[in-house]
């Protein structure tokens, strides 16, 4: 028996050791973004611990395991991964793996839709790296975001996968507790391996598409709590994909997992089918147009606050954040500045230092946004006053009358209600408030009097015929939208 089996033999019969290790971030590959290492929060040891509540010290999952804290690294979602970011990420995970003792089972924490230079399907990659530092006998089990994709590869390496099952994403820490629960469940019962029934469905579409707070998806993913509580099955799972990305992987998928081979392959068929089944009936989470549209509807009603999702350059889909396009139009339409209206935001950390350097109250002369992602229109010029800095000086808020722009040193979403009075700003007093993002997140949702998904361009551009994919698998839908019917049946790994 060799020593790696040994430890499985005793770490079965006494306490476990997990190993906990990730690297997130979703990357459009249509986003002129780089993400480098500086874009990443980098935790480790009993920081990384820390990060999650259902492993503090008493909890249930921490009973009889010990959990071996290596690395974990988080981003802001953009432009694809440089290969010399994720060579230095992976390898300190591959190498802290290498040196933390015998391991029974891996977590591992990722989103699945993370773009490399250079690499294609860099999870797959990334998992196998591990599985070749920990041997065949270790079990990984991985938590992923629904706009990931599972490519026969990472299906095959992982023994057990499982990812959100809302969108917006408030479920993210019960899904990574699940993926724990799953693999010490599993490990104290021996360790056996579980049937994965894969299959991916020929549908790629945004997740502003696919929003769970309306059907179809509500209904679809209602049946993955139906599924899972069958006897024979452990987990169910589907991931949209992500559709800012071009690489063969891009597509949805399902997964079912459990001891029934025949039914946990029934189960995710009958998944696949079904979203199959409804492509043609997903629609946008709100009503959509054109920028100036939306704008002249907002200003039209009477519901305030109003907002606006500017969701071409949406940061937390992996927009570069710096597309000017919609301050150029707000500036053009004297009703914008004649209202209270609040646009979050552009990052530009040279308009953030001037205006810092400048003091409140200031007046400056800048050209804002449009350096990374020089869109329609590149820099805007633009003459505000300096109306708030944030103590960090990491942020500004410019005031060209009623207009209040928030410029940033760094790539920040604004999903928070926090996020703007910390600026001195109140969206609830607002008559327009404008946010690059999707589809609101459960804060501004429930602040929102009413609102609107503006179609504006970017790096996650919602009309997805217009950003040129060309490796992706074809036929597809809605790049082919008279494709056959599939074949959905699963493959069992």
């Amino acid at each position: 028996m060799s020593a790696r089996e040994a430890s499985l033999v005793i770490g079965r019969s006494g306490a476990l050791r997990i190993g906990i290790a990730g690297i997130a971030i979703e990357s459009s590959t249509f986003s002129p973004h780089r993400t480098t290492l500086d874009d990443f929060r980098v935790t480790r040891g009993d920081e990384l611990l820390a990060r999650y509540a259902f492993l503090a010290p008493g909890a249930p999952l921490t009973q009889g395991v010990e959990w071996v804290p290596l690395l974990h690294a988080v981003a802001v979602p953009g432009g694809p991964v440089t290969e010399e970011t994720y060579e230095q990420l992976a390898g300190e995970i591959f190498e802290l793996l290498g040196t933390a003792g015998p391991l029974d089972g891996v977590f591992v924490d990722f989103h699945g839709a993370m773009s490399v230079l250079g690499r294609t399907d860099i999870e797959a990659e990334f998992v196998a790296g591990i599985r070749e530092v920990v041997g065949p006998e270790v079990l990984l089990s991985a938590s992923m975001d629904l706009h990931g994709n599972v490519s026969r590869s990472l299906a095959d390496t992982l023994d057990l996968i499982t990812c959100y099952r809302k969108a917006p994403h408030t479920d993210a820490w019960e899904t990574r507790e699940r993926a724990a629960r799953n693999l010490v469940t599993r490990l104290r019962s021996g360790g056996r391996r579980p049937h994965k029934a894969w299959v991916q469905v020929p549908v790629l579409l945004p997740g502003e598409k696919t929003s769970t707070r309306i059907e179809p998806a509500r209904g679809i993913y209602a049946l993955v709590d139906e599924v899972e509580a069958m006897d024979g099955v452990l987990d169910a799972a589907i991931w949209v994909g992500y559709a800012w990305a071009d690489e063969p992987r891009c597509q949805a998928a399902v997964v079912v997992t459990g001891d029934d081979e025949q039914v946990v392959a029934a189960q995710a068929k009958r998944l696949a089918d079904a979203y199959w089944d409804a492509r043609d009936e997903f629609e946008f989470v709100a009503p959509t147009g054109s920028l100036a549209e939306c704008v002249e509807r907002a200003i039209a009603s009477s519901a305030r606050p109003f907002f606006i999702s500017d969701s071409g350059d949406n940061p937390t889909a992996g927009g570069a954040g710096d597309t000017s396009y919609t301050l150029d139009l707000l500036l053009r339409m004297p009703a914008i500045t004649e209202l209270t209206t609040i646009y979050a935001a552009i990052v530009d950390p040279e308009v953030t230092a001037t205006a810092v350097g400048a003091g409140v109250g200031a007046t400056v002369s800048v050209k804002l946004g449009g350096k990374i992602d020089s869109g329609p229109c590149g820099p805007v010029p633009l003459t505000a006053e300096v109306v708030a800095i944030d103590p960090a000086g990491a942020a500004v808020v410019l005031g060209v009358g009623g207009l209040r722009v928030i410029v940033t040193a760094r790539r920040k979403p604004y999903h928070l209600e926090s996020d703007f009075t910390e600026l001195g700003l109140s969206p609830r007093d607002a008559d327009l408030v404008v946010v690059k993002i999707g589809y609101l997140e459960p804060e501004l949702y429930a602040m929102a009097a009413d609102w609107l998904l503006a179609l504006t361009p970017g790096g996650v551009n919602q009309d997805l015929l217009r950003l040129g994919h060309h490796r992706i698998e074809r036929p597809m839908f809605p790049f082919d939208p008279d494709l056959a019917d599939p074949d959905l049946t699963p493959e069992v790994l």
